[in-house]
């Protein structure tokens, strides 16, 4: 096995001043890698920096014939450095691919972490990332809530562990020179290059653009974030002044904020079993400020007395 004493004392350094932070109680935690260059190389800092500290789990979601292959090359990387390492496997539902292979990912890692009594999942979510996906959602026109990074703490849910990303002030490059000084055998996923994706494109893009700083793309990012859980702490005290729920529907009293009844109407879609996008959410707003009603992931809103009442969509006829 290579020393990992070849990895940059800096970055290993970095790497434990983010874990100090995010975990300062010391508590063993877990890692979700992937066998992608960006896991691999947060595995390998983990080793040098907080050897014995922490476990790793793959998920393999049955999505890739490669995902066997893929599960086998973190455990062969665990076991030669004397790590535990867990495969998940699961089913992802039908629906949006993405988001159910999230879901169901993030369900088995917490799952996982209560069985071994771990706190706290690290993910290789890092700088690049941040500003590539800040960029895109710029482009598309999104809010605020699209447009908010991850955070480096995300509070566990109840009965769940939290989410913590070490690596957000570290670039690309930087982890795959880790990779490199250490020769590590890494999974290629190809959709990673694959251009019909707006990440890709992006990536690419950003690529030429050497006057760009990702590094500040990335705050941005994060200040971002700061400012969405302001205004949701805003919604959720303005929720009882403005919010009637009346059977299985509810009213909206409107106030002279448009970004909190946006906000307020899509916790009411929400409350009433919708998963509306926002910009469904926005052209109903659009409709509702103009005294016109219509219809969104199955609930049916209109005007009444100037306060908007939102009920569940009556069943379609068939036949």
């Amino acid at each position: 096995m290579a020393g990992s004493t070849a990895i940059d004392n800096g970055l290993v350094t970095r790497f434990r001043q983010a874990l100090d932070r995010l975990n300062p109680d010391g508590e063993r935690i877990g890692l979700a890698v992937s066998g992608g260059p960006d896991s691999m190389a947060m595995l390998l800092l983990a080793h040098e920096a907080i050897p014995g500290g922490f476990e790793v789990a793959t998920v393999n979601h049955g999505l890739r014939p490669e995902a066997v292959d893929e599960c086998a090359l973190v455990q062969s990387a665990c076991e030669e450095r004397g790590v535990p390492c867990a495969v998940l496997n699961i089913t992802v539902a039908a629906g949006n691919l993405q988001a159910q292979a999230r879901a169901a990912r993030y369900l088995a890692l917490n799952e996982w972490a209560a069985r071994r009594a771990i706190g706290r999942i690290a993910t290789a979510h890092h700088a690049d990332d941040q500003a590539e996906t800040l960029l895109m959602r710029l482009n598309r026109g999104s809010g605020v809530a699209g447009l908010a990074g991850v955070r480096e703490l995300q509070q566990r849910e109840p009965d769940g562990a939290a989410i913590i990303r070490p690596l957000l002030t570290f670039r690309r490059a930087e982890l795959q020179s880790v990779i490199n000084v250490l020769g590590q055998n890494v999974a290629h996923d190809p959709s990673n290059a694959d251009p019909r994706y707006d990440r890709v494109r992006m990536r690419n893009a950003l690529a030429d653009c050497d006057w760009l700083d990702i590094a500040s793309l990335a705050q941005s990012a994060s200040h971002l974030a700061d400012a969405y859980e302001a205004l949701e702490s805003y919604a959720s005290i303005l929720w009882p002044q403005m919010v009637t729920q009346a059977g299985e529907g509810f009213t909206l009293a409107p106030g002279s904020s448009r970004e909190m009844n946006r906000r307020l109407l899509a916790r009411i879609m929400e409350q009433m079993g919708g998963r509306p996008r926002g910009g469904d959410v926005a052209r109903l707003l659009l409709k509702l400020e103009q005294g016109e009603g219509g219809n969104v992931a199955g609930v049916l809103a209109k005007v009444e007395a100037g306060r908007w009442v939102l009920t569940p969509e009556p069943p379609r006829k068939t036949g």
